[in-house]
């Protein structure tokens, strides 16, 4: 029987002992709980989807339950799809592009037959209605059921005791001293973070940094290692393939000619371009430079087109016998000053290289500033960017690559010997330059990518982008077939990315060029939650402007990011030097304080973003998404859990103070003494609520003309609820993650109250700190999508909200989606939630006295509202 109220200090020890293991195995349940909500997944079974006639309308590809959300994804040819699920409906129109369909269903009429829906878990079938035109077809689609959920949870305790056995440290560390840091650490531990893969800087070196303070004859020395006096004698052959692009070919040849910085030949291959003026136009070009580099050019005509690997293999045929290195240039890359030299550096100075590859805008696992995603250059771009590149260190600048890129890739002529021809099997092109790598790699040979020079890319004007991705589909089976592995070793490639550390500094080369104004960079914090998520919807308001993030909370001190609209470029360090050597190409900053929780040394924050500022020209903001700034408790809650009102800076209370890595404690008037000089320094305060303005003006004075209040837009819309009349007695949901300073202690007293009451239930839609649990009847629903509140409030026929947070919080998303539902919303008399509560038109705030919320109050007018409810529905 439950024991209410029991004392383990004058509880007998035995009984003392088996409660205190009682409440650990709850605990640590509850935390198995939360990790299988983020960790679990449960695939389906892919099914078909028939017509009357026997004919195929569609095809369920995948079937996926993922922690409290469940994905499928499949094609229907159909108008529109209505589902059911949970007692939910949803309508959606197929509108993703599916070429595999289109081309294995040619009677399809629409190109985008594709569709992806998620929904939230639920028990039951989901239900599909194809609606095509008056024609209606049903289907049912079986959902993972609980015995393989309960297989998969099985499957997750192994990882989930090694992860906490990974986290027990912090843990420890956390229950000894109550640093706010361990919570992410701890996260981070669990795998409950939202982190991506974040490549260490450690050995990203610069030229200049390695010559910096060696004497005279030092610097001699290093740059004669780092351009060896052989290398400048070693002859090139240059392959280039033609066929149209006369709008490219004059620039392409003259940067040839004029930024070629070793002896070369170049051997032009003009493929019976449809465009009749190529051919005159070429050997209008020779007869001119034939003249000036007498014997180094030779044009090569066909009569017949051949497609690009019948034009490399005739040029490979002329230059493996001059017995040099090989550079096979696309008629749409165009090299820049002093480009030669670093691209042969690697093959005299490194063993069995086979094939080198520059950094590209446009080239596959060697693209910049987001690996594999193509992006098109501004004129001056490019050699820009290059300029940064030649700046990288050689020997920092070169990673191991699965294969090189045939846009501009050196070839060894040790290698070329061996394997003279591109395979013919692979038609007009693409694909076959993998199929030599492979070879190479075979015999031996490695391919290296290298990040010290960038050629840019115009990538796709000979063949044509439909035409480009016709092949890359045919010649990619081929690859598969051939090379099994080779798939899994460019995923690996991707996922490791080796390249990472330089491809952030040309990309933050890329971000200066495309900025007029400042480029914003925000020191934010690596935990998720509200700051977050206001983070993200301000980098994606302000696309295809790019943002920097520098994080903190993961493996380094320092984790730092490039938002484009490319996707996000990432790179580690522990040295604050190399980050502001990243960003030496950026004119001017915009540094904006977004959220510092979870940093080792927060106290040290403030004079980490002035060191940033180089200028004045350098603006800095601060955003108010906690009160960091005001104290280590940064909900600004005493030791006792409570709040009590705006600290004392010479509040003797340690939750106030904090023992820094060194060992040091800076108490409350040391910290705040720091965070002043940012404050003071800060050109803008952005708080998002009036109580937040009061609270900064009340500690830091100073930060008056400077605060500016602009509350958070809302992150999704939601439909306007109405009280449910299934039940007789309310349902009280609470939204989001709930920790301490959340209120979980103040949904623990409410819960047991609720069974001892029987007066109502408790639905938590969302996770809930384990070392709360809850009463017998209430029900902790874990993780969701905020497009999810409406149906998971129907679902559990919720007819309230509350608010349980018990510190003064700066805006409160959850608190505004409770609002927009149209449900009463209750909450206690603290910060911006009690604010925005007052502005509806049900539910209340109630009294907090010394920090303690009045639950009998909140109790007595939620079953009072409910009863007037009832009778007005009456």
């Amino acid at each position: 029987m439950p024991v209410e109220g029991a004392n383990l200090v004058t509880a007998p020890p035995a009984f003392a002992n088996l409660l205190g293991m009682q409440m650990f195995y709850q605990r640590l349940a509850a935390l198995f709980a939360i990790y299988c909500n983020h960790h679990l997944t449960v695939a389906g079974q892919p099914t078909a989807l028939p017509g009357e006639n026997g004919q195929t309308l569609g095809h369920i590809d995948r079937v996926c339950l993922h922690g409290q959300r469940l994905l499928i994804e499949g094609w229907a040819d159909c108008g529109h799809i209505v589902v059911s699920h949970a007692g939910q409906l949803r309508t959606l129109t197929p509108n993703l592009r599916r070429s595999d369909v289109t081309a294995a269903y040619p009677d399809i009429v629409s190109d985008s037959p594709g569709f992806a829906i998620e929904l939230p878990a639920g028990d039951g079938s989901v239900i599909l209605t194809l609606v095509r035109g008056r024609d209606h077809m049903i289907y049912g689609i079986a959902t993972p059921g609980q015995r393989a959920r309960r297989a998969a949870r099985t499957r997750l305790m192994a990882p989930f005791l090694r992860d906490l056995g990974f986290a027990t440290p912090a843990i420890l560390h956390w229950l000894a001293t109550r640093d706010p840091a361990d919570r992410g650490r701890v996260k981070n531990h669990l795998r409950l973070a939202p982190q991506a893969p974040s490549r260490t800087m450690q050995s990203l070196l610069f030229v200049d940094d390695t010559l910096a303070g060696l004497p005279t004859t030092q610097q001699k020395a290093e740059l004669a290692r780092l351009q060896p006096a052989a290398l400048t004698h070693r002859a090139i052959t240059v392959i280039l393939p033609i066929y149209d692009a006369l709008d490219l070919l004059p620039e392409v040849l003259d940067r040839l000619v004029r930024h070629t910085d070793l002896p070369w030949r170049l051997i032009l291959i003009e493929d019976a371009s449809s465009d009749p003026a190529v051919r005159p136009f070429l050997r209008d070009w020779l007869a001119v430079h034939d003249a000036a580099f007498p014997g180094r050019i030779t044009l090569i005509e066909h009569a017949e087109n051949q497609g690009f690997i019948g034009s490399v293999n005739a040029g490979l045929t002329r230059a493996i016998a001059h017995g040099d290195h090989v550079v096979l240039l696309n008629s749409d890359a165009f090299v820049p000053m002093g480009w030669a030299t670093r691209l042969m550096r690697p093959f005299l100075v490194h063993d069995r290289v086979a094939t080198v590859t520059p950094m590209s805008n446009d080239a596959e696992i060697f693209t910049a500033p987001v690996i594999c995603q193509r992006n098109t250059l501004a004129p001056g771009e490019a050699d820009a960017i290059d300029a940064l590149a030649a700046r990288i260190h050689p020997d920092a600048a070169l990673a191991d690559a699965p294969t090189g890129v045939g846009f501009c890739m050196a070839m060894s002529i040790d290698y070329l010997r061996q394997i003279p021809q591109l395979d013919t099997a692979f038609g007009r092109g693409y694909g076959e330059e993998v199929d030599w790598c492979q070879k190479a790699s075979a015999l031996g040979g490695r391919h290296l990518g290298l990040a010290n020079l960038f050629v840019e890319h115009r990538g796709g004007i000979s063949f044509g982008s439909t035409e480009k991705q016709r092949l890359i589909v045919r010649n990619n089976g081929v690859i598969s077939r051939r090379y099994p592995s080779y798939d899994v070793a460019v995923q690996r490639f991707i996922a490791d990315d080796p390249l990472g550390a330089p491809r952030l500094a040309l990309a933050i080369g890329w971000a200066a060029g495309r900025v007029t104004g400042r480029l914003p960079l925000y020191l934010a914090h690596s935990l998720g939650g509200g700051a977050e998520d206001y983070l993200a919807q301000r980098i994606a308001r302000d696309l295809p402007t790019p943002a920097l993030v520098l994080r903190v909370g993961s493996a380094h001190r320092w984790q730092l990011e490039l938002h484009t609209e490319y996707g996000i470029t990432r790179g580690s360090t522990d040295d604050l030097s190399l980050v502001r050597h990243l960003l030496h190409p950026v004119k001017s900053l915009q540094i904006v304080y977004s959220c510092g929780v979870g940093d080792p040394d927060p106290v040290q924050l403030p004079e980490t973003l002035l060191a940033l500022q180089r200028s004045t020209a350098d603006r800095i903001e601060m955003l108010v998404h906690d009160y960091l700034p005001i104290s280590p408790s940064y909900t600004l809650l005493a030791r006792s859990g409570r709040y009590l009102g705006l600290p004392d800076p010479q509040s003797p209370d340690p939750t106030h103070s904090m023992r820094r890595p060194d060992g040091r404690v800076i108490d409350l008037s040391g910290w705040q003494s720091e965070w002043y000089k940012l404050i003071a320094k800060a050109d803008q305060i952005t708080v998002f609520s009036e109580s937040s303005a009061r609270i900064i003006r009340a500690t830091y004075p100073v930060a008056t003309a400077k605060l500016q209040v602009t509350p958070h837009r809302m992150l999704v819309d939601l439909p306007h609820l109405q009280r449910t009349a299934r039940s007789k007695r309310p349902v009280v949901g609470v939204l989001g993650n709930i920790g301490a300073h959340k209120g979980a202690g103040v949904l623990q007293d409410l819960s047991l109250a609720l069974d001892r009451t029987g007066a109502g239930t408790l639905v938590v839609l969302g996770r809930l700190d384990p070392a709360y649990p809850l009463g017998a009847s209430a029900t902790v629903h874990g993780g969701y999508a905020r497009c999810d509140i409406a149906a998971l409030a129907a679902r559990y026929g919720i007819t309230d909200w509350l608010i349980p947070s018990i510190w003064p919080e700066t805006f409160s998303y959850t608190t505004h989606e409770a609002i927009a539902t149209g449900l009463p919303v209750w909450g206690f008399d603290l910060g911006a939630q009690a604010d925005a509560i007052r502005r509806t038109a049900s539910g209340g705030v109630f009294a907090i006295p010394g920090g303690v919320p009045d639950l009998d109050a909140f109790l007595a007018a939620l079953l009072l509202s409910h009863h007037q409810s009832e009778s007005a529905a009456a």
